[in-house]
């Protein structure tokens, strides 16, 4: 397993979700709920810095590689979908919000990953729609795992509900797109329509 400083940090931003969980289920007397909303979102958005940071780190020092490509993704989904559900169990979301959001990146990843099989990924490269979603739900999370008011104005629990709820209306319309994108070519390919019976997954 090939080893550096952009693989170290995304790694750490695995090991950063249990951390980020693990801050709400301490004794009471550890922290209080105020204390542990804003150890969680420190704790996300330094693994949000890190994703930036790791990806800027392997250009410019040209350590690009295949298992890099392969964990960065999943390093995002993972912290993503761990902060999700550990929202659901808080009552900041609700479990609809959270299976789009999710739902979403398992089908567009295993899509992604079909379509890199047969050597077209850029049918599917990420579209704008996409990035205006990653922006909001980036936005969104941070803001319902802290659920305080913000400079004693901004009402952090109702802003981010609405930006995850406008997340999650795009997650839909990004993974309509990219479906629409692929259509073409899963219609070429008939032998998707009648998968084979040898217990593979």
């Amino acid at each position: 397993m090939p080893f550096n400083i952009p693989i170290l940090l995304t790694w750490l931003r695995v090991a950063l979700i249990p951390l980020m969980v693990g801050v709400f289920f301490l004794p009471g007397h550890w922290l209080t709920m105020y204390e542990q909303g804003v150890a969680a979102t420190a704790i996300f958005i330094v693994a949000a810095v890190t994703d930036w940071f790791d990806g800027y780190l392997a250009r410019r020092w040209n350590e690009t590689t295949s298992f890099g490509a392969f964990l960065d993704p999943v390093a995002d989904k993972l912290i993503v979908a761990g902060a999700l559900i550990l929202l659901v169990q808080l009552g900041r979301t609700n479990s609809i919000i959270a299976f789009i959001i999710v739902g979403r990146e398992i089908a567009i990843t295993a899509l992604r990953e079909w379509m890199a099989q047969i050597g077209a990924s850029k049918s599917v490269a990420v579209s704008s729609i996409g990035k205006i979603k990653t922006v909001a739900q980036m936005i969104a999370i941070p803001m319902l795992l802290y659920a305080y008011p913000l400079f004693g104005v901004i009402d952090t629990l109702f802003v981010g509900q609405r930006l995850l709820d406008f997340a999650a209306v795009l997650t839909l319309w990004s993974m309509l797109y990219y479906l629409r994108k692929a259509w073409p070519l899963i219609k070429e390919r008939p032998e998707l329509e009648h998968p084979s019976h040898d217990g593979s997954t």
